[in-house]
């Protein structure tokens, strides 16, 4: 009989610590339960998740539309080089310039104008690859020179 009464006990024991474990694990689950017209936990997680996957498409995208636009970045003219001259020696003021303007592979252009007294000429002359098809003088390869000498993106 005692040995009856201690199982008794013992279940008794067990079965409070049983209940107040579940009461504990209902007030855990009804935060994760929808209640009051609130959504639930699981409903919002799964919502963010979504959320989540969709801006990894939009990031994707973006990236996508940064390599495109870098590769039309790199073809714009972005390096500039300029020479100021004099060239006659008997007029001052260096009215006479070389402007060369490529991009970043060497392609573009110089474009000169020698002035004089009476006139002015202007003279456009192909590059590509950091190259003319014709030759430069020592002003336009200068302009040339200081244009690809530039760093992409750098300001002077």
């Amino acid at each position: 009989m005692i040995a009856v009464g201690a199982v008794a006990v013992v279940s008794l024991l067990l079965g409070l610590v049983l209940l107040v474990r579940t009461g504990r694990m209902r007030q855990q689950y009804r935060v994760l339960d929808a209640a009051d017209g609130r959504e639930s936990f699981v409903a919002v997680v799964a919502r963010k998740a979504e959320e989540v996957a969709a801006l990894r498409d939009d990031v994707a995208g973006l990236a996508a539309e940064i390599r495109a636009t870098q590769s039309e970045v790199n073809r714009a003219i972005r390096h500039v080089g300029l020479v100021r001259y004099d060239a006659f020696g008997d007029m001052g003021g260096r009215m006479s310039f070389s402007v060369a303007l490529v991009d970043d592979f060497g392609n573009g252009f110089i474009l000169t104008t020698v002035h004089a007294r009476s006139e002015s000429r202007t003279y456009v002359k192909e590059i590509r690859g950091g190259m003319a098809e014709v030759t430069l003088s020592p002003e336009e390869t200068q302009a040339l020179e200081d244009a690809m000498a530039q760093t992409p993106g750098a300001r002077s």
